[in-house]
């Protein structure tokens, strides 16, 4: 409590909107996590809470633990999703769905590998973060970039917009997208990324950037779609 008043004063503000637990605690149990959490909502302090980077148990195992004790339950779910790596809707995103959970999608243009910067026999730029590989080894492999970056190019003609306007678009299409988090360098890729809004690809458009970004996905993912009518594909 006292670390969360300080960082209310540091912000300046009574209270936050909406609390992120940054990763799963394995350590804790749920209820004692949730019930501290829940401390804060009944003090004012935090309006909502959400968490990041949870797999689909850790999430479910709290959502159902917050019901069965009525404490607060998390209605957002920062998550890495873009193009360039659509695991989270093998299992994240049709749990979002059941539970309406919103997603807050960070690193949408995987880490700058989906803005062009990364192509066929042409080096990266050297103040680029697609050099840090630490930050880009969870993105597709150079193939699935390349074969991505010549669809985005494609529509970039078609449409007059930018490789990251398309990326970023896709994504605000998906289901249970609700925001996105960019990281931007200057006032100039900042404005080009907020122009992402107000106007859609066309579903033909979309389906070009699926087909060219799908991977085989791993066990049970692959089988369940088997039984496709069923398990009906979150995205079609």
């Amino acid at each position: 409590m006292r670390a969360c008043e300080a960082s209310l004063r540091r912000l300046g503000t009574d209270y936050i909107d909406i609390y992120h637990m940054h990763g799963f605690d394995a350590l804790t149990p749920v209820e004692e996590t949730l019930r501290a959490l829940d401390d804060l909502v009944r003090s004012g302090k935090v309006r909502y809470i959400g968490c990041s980077n949870f797999s689909g148990w850790h999430l479910m195992k709290s959502l159902a633990i917050a019901e069965k004790y009525g404490l607060p339950r998390h209605v957002a779910h920062q998550a890495y999703y873009s193009l360039a790596g659509r695991e989270y809707e093998w299992e994240l995103m049709p749990l979002a769905i059941d539970q309406k959970v919103g997603t807050i999608v960070w690193s949408p243009l995987a880490q700058g590998r989906l803005t062009g910067k990364v192509r066929r026999n042409q080096p990266a730029p050297q103040d680029s973060r697609v050099r840090v590989t630490s930050e880009t080894n969870q993105s597709g492999d150079n193939e699935i970039i390349y074969r991505i970056v010549d669809v985005l190019d494609e529509i970039a003609a078609e449409n007059g917009k930018t490789l990251s306007q398309i990326a970023l678009n896709w994504l605000l299409q998906r289901p249970t997208v609700s925001s996105l988090i960019f990281g931007a360098r200057n006032e100039t890729q900042l404005r080009e990324n907020l122009d992402a809004v107000g106007w859609n690809l066309t579903a033909e458009q979309v389906e070009k950037l699926d087909a060219a970004s799908a991977v085989t996905p791993i066990y049970p993912y692959w089988h369940q779609r088997g039984f496709a009518e069923r398990n009906p594909f979150p995205t079609r």
